[in-house]
This record gives structure tokens, C-alpha cells and sequence, in this order.
């Protein structure tokens, strides 16, 4: 049986995920996989892209042919390099930037408030309600 390593696209139109799985050769693109071994989704910026490294020289070792877009993606987290017996990539992956926590930065402005003067009082008095029936009688 030739088996593949290859693309299944997930997602919507014009946002595209992908997995990286290992199929029989004659399968379609979306179609039933033997392995699920990493994620790819390029949509993100910088790209994520997740490898299962020893399943992927696994699947290598034992004669899994890559597809193109796979290749690229497994010489760029260094799976190809490893089982080649190549040096590995100059360049290491880029992490997404985390985000900062949202919670954390309104306690962080709540702390700054209260240091303030006014102490987070009303600028205009409030009317009672005993001064409003007085008015009305």
C-alpha cells in the first residue's frame, strides 16, 4: 500500500485549516486517514504549525511519501532534516504572539482608578427622591 503524508482541509471558504495526515495514496484529499500526525493553519499570522516530531519520522522511516506542501512544512520544523541525517534549519518557527489578558489588564486600570482623588463619585449631584415629592405637593 503507498501511503502519503498530506493536506485535509478543513474549515470555510477563504479560511482554510488543514491537518497533516498520513493516507493511502489512492484516498481523496478530505478522505479517510490511517494517522492525524500535525495541524497547519496559514491563515494566522505567523503561521501555526504543529508537528507530532516522532510520529511524522515514524511515518518517514517506514517509507510515507510527502506531498510538496508537506515537505515544505516538515523541512521547516526539521522532521526532514532528522531523518535525512541533514543539519537542522537555521531559522527556528515563529510563535504567535500571546495575547494580553483581558481581565488582568481591567484589574490593573481598576488599582490605577483608585488611587485617584475623586475616588469614583458622581460629578453632579444626585437628586433625591424626598426633594421630588416636595416639588409635587
Amino acid at each position: 500500500m503507498a501511503v502519503k503524508i498530506k493536506l485535509k482541509r478543513l474549515g470555510k471558504i477563504r479560511s482554510p485549516h488543514y491537518r497533516i495526515v498520513v493516507a493511502d495514496s489512492r484516498t481523496r484529499r478530505d478522505g479517510r486517514a490511517i494517522e492525524e500526525i500535525g495541524l497547519y493553519h496559514p491563515v494566522q499570522n505567523p503561521s501555526r504549525i504543529e508537528v507530532n516530531s516522532e510520529r511524522a519520522q515514524y511515518w518517514l522511516s517506514v517509507g510515507a511519501q510527502p506531498t510538496e506542501p508537506v515537505l515544505a512544512i516538515l523541512k521547516l520544523t526539521g522532521d526532514w532534516q532528522k531523518v535525512k541525517g541533514l543539519p537542522a534549519p537555521e531559522k527556528p518557527l515563529l510563535a504567535p504572539a500571546t495575547k494580553e489578558d483581558k481581565r488582568r489588564s481591567f484589574d490593573d486600570f481598576a488599582k490605577a482608578l483608585e488611587g485617584d482623588d475623586n475616588k469614583g463619585e458622581a460629578i453632579t449631584p444626585k437628586a433625591k427622591k424626598a426633594d421630588k415629592k416636595a416639588d409635587e405637593a
